[in-house]
């Protein structure tokens, strides 16, 4: 044995003794990428349950043939102040041109940060066309003009036209999900998603409405069917994406996001009540006293809204990137942690409000780089085998209408 070999601790021929559990995740998936499994198999099963231990997603080490190739955390380049000179142009140019430039600036926005973020030394492309968002904008404001127009001159046409939309809402989402995914691109092949519409009417139009007459018990239920539909449906070339999503999860941060405000609604109402108290001993009637207890239960509402929602958020991301993977392809594994999310959330909130909005651009880049620094990828060999789907020209129709009548479509 070479003592160049004894010292390296990526080497078969290393001290059988070696403490891996010091080692960072990428030194411990490089050690177990170059050890001899046949010569040490202990020490190679004794790595890998460390490395899933630290990493549960990379679920690929566990006795199966696929190889890794690289892991590492998302990085985003991009600055708020090289995207604040893109913004400010979009909207001037978009006020002068009476919006027919926002096609442009859509289309100029998400070429920015798809390509500044990398993904395990590859960045993302976004392929869409100026002329397809225009296209799609200028359908979907007739269509909500249509509606606007219908509903004033007769209200029950307008209860007519909104049956109609409810009905076409899981057709419209399947659209504008697919637009979306095909026009983003990974290493030169693009990703995609399945149409299946039968499916689709059952999940965003039955489904809602079991919530409603179970009295929202159900309804976290309801949001992990739909959430395990769309990721169940998206592709990256021939390559189906895998979630195995728990309903648990999803009533855990529905009832503990609850208790975090009710509890936080019991501090404000004690505040309040300990404030009027104080304040009704003085005798003028717009006292420092009484006016105080107001101002501090807008900062408690605040601050309860901001937890709620960045428990929430966290919570489910991190159990949508931890139960999804691409077979043969890419692991993901999310850790955001819902105190740093909220404090991101207060603090763009406080930059918007004090800026009157120019902070804009800013609060985006930090947003996108708290993400990318909260998801690792772990790349598999089988990326070199997914065959490109060439595809068709795809309308942004559906999109747009998904923005212009307010369907919310989050794809986490």
């Amino acid at each position: 044995m070479s003592d160049d070999n004894k010292n390296n601790p990526f080497s078969a021929d290393a001290d059988p003794e070696l403490n891996y559990a010091s080692y960072s995740l990428d030194e411990m998936l490089e050690a177990y990428e170059s050890i001899d499994k046949k010569v040490f198999p202990d020490r190679a099963e004794a790595l890998r349950k460390l490395i899933l231990e630290r990493q549960p997603s990379i679920s690929s080490i566990n006795h199966s043939d696929e190889k890794i190739i690289a892991s590492s955390r998302v990085k985003f380049h991009g600055s708020g102040t090289e995207f604040f000179a893109i913004w400010i142009v979009n909207i001037l140019l978009s006020i002068v041109t009476l919006g027919i430039y926002s096609a442009w600036a859509t289309v100029r926005t998400n070429r920015y940060f798809y390509s500044n973020t990398e993904i395990v030394g590859h960045r993302l492309a976004y392929l869409a066309q100026p002329m397809q968002i225009l296209k799609g904008r200028i359908i979907a404001v007739l269509l909500l003009a249509i509606y606007l127009i219908t509903s004033h001159f007769s209200p029950q046409a307008g209860v007519v036209v909104i049956l109609l939309i409810a009905l076409l809402t899981p057709f419209i989402i399947c659209m504008s999900v697919r637009f979306r995914m095909r026009m983003m691109s990974y290493r030169n092949v693009r990703f995609n998603f399945k149409m299946r519409y039968g499916r689709a009417f059952v999940v965003f139009f039955l489904f809602p409405i079991l919530g409603l007459i179970s009295l929202y018990l159900a309804m976290p239920w309801v949001i992990k069917k739909i959430d395990e539909f769309l990721h169940e449906g998206m592709e990256y070339g021939n390559k189906d994406f895998k979630p195995e999503l728990s309903a648990g999860e999803y009533y855990i941060a529905v009832i503990l996001s609850g208790v975090i405000g009710v509890v936080g609604f019991i501090a404000i109402a004690i505040t309040m009540g300990v404030g009027f108290s104080m304040g009704s001993l003085e005798n003028e009637s717009w006292s420092v006293g009484k006016i105080l207890p107001f101002g501090i239960a807008a900062i408690m509402y605040f601050l309860i809204i901001v937890v709620t929602s960045a428990f929430y958020k966290a919570h489910i991301r991190n159990h949508l990137y931890n139960s999804t993977r691409i077979k043969d392809v890419a692991a993901f594994k999310s850790d955001v942690k819902f105190l740093s999310l909220a404090g991101l959330y207060a603090t763009n909130y406080l930059m918007l409000i004090f800026s009157l909005g120019l902070a804009y651009p800013w609060v985006k880049v930090r947003t996108s780089r708290f993400f990318a620094d909260s998801t690792n990828v772990t790349v598999f060999a089988g990326i070199e085998d997914v065959v490109a789907d060439s595809g068709s020209q795809d309308s942004a129709v559906a999109d747009e209408v998904v923005g212009a009548f307010d369907i919310d479509l989050s794809l986490g």
